[in-house]
């Protein structure tokens, strides 16, 4: 295996505590610092997009992250920071969905660091793989998948009442949870929060999509971070809808704008990796021109 080049840190205003890095993780991306929070997990998101806002391709085999990334080393590697780092990992239907043999541990995104992820955990005390979280209203989902069936990760799906009938109980394996919040209809961000609390100990939640997922996080305001690497390529669209980008079924600007605050920029290759908190609001400052 070619060893990966380091991350250039451009900017770095990440606030809390430093992890606790294996050497050869620490090497390539820097200090990791993550905040805690006093009574509630942290909740960060982590996305690719396009230049052009692109978040999936909509075509069958090609919605997943690394198509909009190319397949990036160093973007795998920051996944598989996250997850590694994860109490639990929620993704919607559709995501799961777009890549139905995943699992959402770092050692699938990134097999190369298998072992210094697996150390990283043993140093955070973490079990060896996160709470993997599928959030379905309509409890369409295939219970033969691998992130069921294998019995690799825990699983808890989200769905309502109606969703849970779809899933018999007879069929779920036994490392797979069914949690239903409500008798029909969307579930909140804040639903799906509850559910983890009941399933594990959590103190550090990530969210890696969908759009839709992504948009009740915010529009919730249960979002506190978001990593967002940003890919030199231009996907174009003709259907918004096939090609979503970052939030769907939402709008927030021009009445409720969400602002961020930048907390850091590494660079690898032609990619940028983006990291910024959603704690506090962070309006731009009117520019003022000076009349001739």
């Amino acid at each position: 295996m070619k060893p990966l080049s380091a991350f250039e840190t451009l900017v770095d205003r990440a606030r809390g505590q430093t992890l606790d890095l294996p050497p050869a993780l620490a090497r390539i991306y820097g200090p990791l610092r993550m905040p805690g929070l006093a009574g509630r997990p942290y909740v960060v998101g982590n996305v690719a997009a396009t230049l052009d806002g692109v978040v999936a391709l909509g075509r069958t085999g090609t919605s997943g992250g690394g198509d909009i990334t190319g397949f990036e080393p160093h973007d795998r590697l920051l996944m598989g920071l996250l997850r590694a780092s994860a109490d639990a990992v929620v993704v919607g239907a559709g995501t799961f969905r777009a890549v139905p043999r995943h699992v959402w541990t770092a050692e699938h995104v990134d097999p190369s660091r298998a072992r210094s992820y697996q150390e990283f955990r043993r140093r955070l005390g973490k079990p060896p793989s996160p709470l993997n979280v599928v959030v379905t209203a309509s409890g369409n989902v295939d219970l033969r998948l691998p992130l069921f069936s294998s019995g690799e990760v825990p699983v808890l799906i989200v769905t309502n009442r109606a969703g849970a009938r779809r899933l018999p109980r007879e069929t779920w394996p036994s490392t797979v949870r069914v949690v239903s919040t409500r008798p029909a209809g969307r579930i909140t961000a804040a639903a799906v929060l509850r559910s983890i609390g009941s399933a594990t100990s959590a103190g550090l939640i990530l969210v890696e999509g969908g759009p839709q997922l992504l948009g009740d996080f915010f529009a919730e305001k249960r979002l506190d971070e978001l990593f967002l690497t940003l890919a030199p390529q231009i996907a174009g669209r003709r259907d918004p809808l096939a090609r979503p980008g970052l939030v769907a079924g939402r709008t927030f600007a021009p009445e409720r704008p969400v602002w961020g605050t930048l907390a850091g920029i590494r660079r690898a290759d032609n990619l940028l990796f983006l990291r910024y908190t959603f704690g506090s609001p962070a309006r731009p400052r009117a520019s003022v021109v000076a009349p001739h």
